[in-house]
């Protein structure tokens, strides 16, 4: 038997080995580091300085699972209304691939009482009449544009920019560009409500080809956050300090040894972290504290918003303890209904997901700005695509990536705007497309972030998050 495969063996045994599991998920293949040059492994979250002043210091990632209807949300189309029922006109068509739908419904209006709010005159439905007593904090992309519509690529190039698993998630190239400014907790976390992990699951906060450290953390529900957080009861702090610290000085022989070997850089980190958490990431979490006033604007005393709510209310308490990037995935807002995803009974469906998650976006928003928090954060609300004015089922709205509303708040962003627009009917973007590259690169132009500049030599090709795409949206930009 070899020293290294002896030396796992005891670390296997060892109460340390149980909080390390902790942060095994964050290393591919259960714990296995990607090769990285071990002088990067001395700090790898250390903080980083930006290429230039950030507008933004933490990002909240607001993903709409399942895709709403922006077109019942924010997309007001009144030529649509008007022609409820008719075949969509021929000169609207041009450049979908109506194939990929199954064919091409008739036109289904809103169903939607709407108003415009505060001085941009933005317009907003009744499904998100929280959402909309923000409107001068919110610029509006009304053209946002992707590839593909099926919800798993699309949303992985939502995510991490790549049509095929395997690239870093943003949030991951955010971490590795900018560091942690919190060294007990992760500069990462994911936070979703429901029983299952989203539609992709973990490829979409994947570090990909980046060291696994920089991959991002999932939060359950619940007081314990991180599964096999705690230590065995039988053993006191002061034991697991001691084989800690043994832990590290093995890792330290070892590492002189064998200076290239960064898995045992990676492991003792992924230890001292998971020590230092099982205190910090509960406290993170812990909403005892919070007033009864906040609780109730973020929906905790509604069964309906109430989960959704929690994963809000904790990401303002992340972002507030310093960590980078929040993603948080929405959920389903019952038993019957999975997501966003109305091909049918869209009234049922969209009543449902709105009410989950409009007045925790709401309290989010307003929480965030009463603490002096959203000029330093940057909220992005986005989904994988967009929903057609028409469907098959007469009743829903099908898959639509050529045009649909994203929208930012805070962070620098320029309030109060709107770029681009979508045609008369909401089908597809007719001025100024903004692809999920460009949102990407954007977002990481208000981190202080030239994304060109973000590289890692990956089989020897400097990769940078967008692939070899995107734009910054200079008008989104204060």
């Amino acid at each position: 038997m070899s020293k290294k495969t002896s030396r796992r063996q005891f670390l296997a045994h060892t109460g340390a080995g149980l909080g390390g599991l902790a942060l095994s998920t964050m290393l591919p293949g259960g714990g296995i580091m990607q090769a990285v040059a071990a002088s990067a492994l001395v700090d790898p979250l250390a903080p980083k300085d930006p290429h230039f002043a950030a507008k933004a210091k933490a990002v909240i990632w607001l993903h709409q699972n399942g895709a709403p209807s922006t077109l019942d949300l924010f997309d007001y189309k009144p030529e649509l209304q008007r022609l409820n029922g008719q075949e969509v006109p021929e000169s609207f068509l041009k450049g979908i691939k109506t194939s990929t739908q199954g064919g091409v419904g008739k036109l289904l209006a809103t169903n939607r009482t709407w108003k415009q709010y505060g001085q941009s005159g933005a317009w907003f439905s009744d499904w998100v009449p929280n959402i909309a007593q923000h409107a001068d904090d919110i610029a509006f992309v009304k053209s946002s544009v992707t590839v593909g519509a099926t919800h798993n690529i699309s949303i992985l190039k939502m995510n991490t920019s790549g049509l095929n698993p395997g690239r870093p998630s943003l949030g991951a190239w955010t971490t590795y560009a900018l560091g942690s400014t919190n060294p007990d907790l992760p500069a990462y976390v994911v936070l979703y409500n429901g029983k299952q992990e989203p539609e992709g699951g973990g490829v979409n906060w994947s570090s990909g080809f980046l060291p696994a450290v920089y991959q991002g953390t999932a939060f359950r529900q619940g007081d314990s956050p991180i599964l096999y957080l705690k230590p065995p009861a039988l053993v006191s702090k002061a034991e697991q300090r001691d084989t800690l610290d043994l832990v590290r000085n093995l890792n330290d022989r070892f590492a002189s040894k064998y200076p290239d070997d960064t898995e045992l850089q990676a492991r003792s980190r992924s230890y001292e972290l998971a020590y230092r958490m099982q205190s910090s990431a509960p406290e993170a979490v812990d909403l005892s504290k919070e007033t009864a006033a906040t609780k109730e604007a973020y929906g905790l005393n509604d069964a309906a918003t109430k989960d959704y709510g929690t994963n809000l209310l904790r990401a303002r308490r992340l972002v507030e303890r310093g960590v980078r990037f929040v993603h948080v995935v929405s959920g389903p807002p019952d038993e019957d209904i999975r997501n966003w995803d109305a091909h049918h009974d869209i009234e049922k469906n969209h009543t449902k997901n709105a009410k989950m998650v409009d007045k925790p976006i709401g309290a989010l928003l307003a929480d965030l700005k009463q603490r002096g928090l959203l000029e330093s954060t940057l909220v992005v609300w986005i989904s994988e695509f967009g929903r057609t004015p028409y469907g098959q089922s007469g009743d829903g709205r099908d898959h639509n990536p050529y045009g649909y509303t994203t929208w930012l708040a805070g962070g620098g962003v320029k309030a109060g705007t709107t770029v681009g627009a979508t045609d008369d009917i909401g089908l597809k973007a007719a001025s100024n497309p903004v692809d999920t590259y460009d949102v990407q690169a954007t977002i990481l132009q208000l981190l202080g972030l030239d994304y060109k500049k973000v590289t890692y030599l990956y089989n020897g090709r400097s990769e940078r998050p967008t692939t070899v795409f995107g734009d910054v949206v200079k008008d989104l930009i204060a």
